[in-house]
């Protein structure tokens, strides 16, 4: 008699067992409410399972937050949630849910950063995306550990931050952007490259420097090595670069009109003032003008001016060039 009793109570306990698992895979496994929309829902740093078991279901994710933080400890999970921000919906089922957090499938922000943008410039376009504070931006630009980390020759990481289109979730901090950028940078230097950098005698920083300058002069694609022959020819000659942009850049709070004062401006980055190249670079440069800094054509122009219409007159000589600046710029004024 007892050991039937025993039996029993054994069968109706698995049996219960049994069902309480069933029960519990069904709803693990089964989507909610097939018309309930699509919500925006962050989890933060730092979130435990519990809490973010407890926060969806006060965002009405998931309708049993108990069972769903003991699923994900179940299958080791619980550690493997990852903080961003995520589409999700009371019709998905909570494997599904916890399947998108551990992956990191989180909502992705598009971030364009054009050619020849400056670090400030940037910084932002960074904080309109909503990615990041403009300060902590510029603040991560000038961290010395990133820098020293990409063995970069400057105060900064201008000219590194790679101008491309970028897709990036939202709980990335500042530094983690910049970080990011300046890898796709290096990604993007070949060894063919790096090798004609030493056969001409430069560093990568010179060369990046030179780039940034040609980025900024170049209005077509088709002038670039043109306006790289000038500044090549100039450095050989070691006659000053004056580049208008590099006075720019410096200037606080700068205008858009450009003034013989501000050619006077002292600053390391004054070409009028100073021969060779200025310490770093102006912005950050696109493969175009890269390459056109490592390959010029094969030209003797030394100087250059605007026609005013994104192109430029080329010139040899001095006197060429003057008569080129009234036709295209004195004249023009008058």
């Amino acid at each position: 008699m007892k050991k039937t009793l025993c039996e029993l109570i054994i069968f109706l306990s698995l049996y219960g067992l049994i069902a309480v698992l069933s029960h519990s895979y069904v709803l693990l496994h089964t989507s909610g409410n097939n018309n309930a929309p699509i919500k925006l829902i962050q989890i933060e740093r730092g979130m435990n399972i519990g809490e973010i078991s407890q926060f969806l279901a006060e965002q009405k994710i998931i309708t049993q937050p108990l069972l769903f933080t003991d699923f994900a400890r179940l299958l080791g999970k619980d550690q493997q949630i990852k903080a961003g921000e995520y589409n999700l919906s009371a019709s998905f089922s909570p494997e599904e849910i916890l399947g998108l957090l551990v992956e990191g499938k989180s909502v992705l922000y598009k971030l364009t950063i054009p050619e020849g943008y400056t670090t400030k410039q940037i910084a932002q376009l960074v904080e309109k995306a909503g990615l990041a504070e403009k300060d902590e931006f510029i603040k991560a630009i000038h961290d010395r550990q990133l820098i020293d980390k990409w063995n970069i020759q400057g105060d900064s990481l201008e000219g590194y931050l790679f101008p491309d289109t970028y897709n990036l979730p939202k709980m990335l901090q500042a530094k983690d952007i910049a970080n990011l950028m300046v890898r796709h940078f290096f990604a993007h230097i070949s060894r063919a490259w790096y090798k004609r950098i030493d056969e001409m005698g430069f560093g990568l920083h010179e060369i990046i420097t030179l780039a940034s300058l040609i980025e900024k002069e170049a209005g077509v694609d088709s002038e670039r090595a043109l306006v790289s022959a000038v500044y090549h020819n100039r450095l050989k000659k070691n006659i000053r670069l004056q580049c208008d942009p590099t006075v720019i850049y410096t200037i606080p709070d700068f205008d858009g009109n450009l003034t013989r004062e501000h050619l006077k401006y002292d600053s390391p980055y004054n070409t009028y003032r100073y021969k060779g190249l200025p310490p770093g670079p102006i912005a950050n440069p696109g493969q175009a003008s890269i390459y056109a800094a490592l390959y010029p054509e094969k030209v003797d122009y030394q100087y250059f001016v605007s026609r005013n219409d994104g192109t430029h007159k080329f010139s040899v000589t001095l006197k060429e060039h003057n008569r080129a600046v009234y036709k295209y710029q004195k004249r023009r004024k008058k």
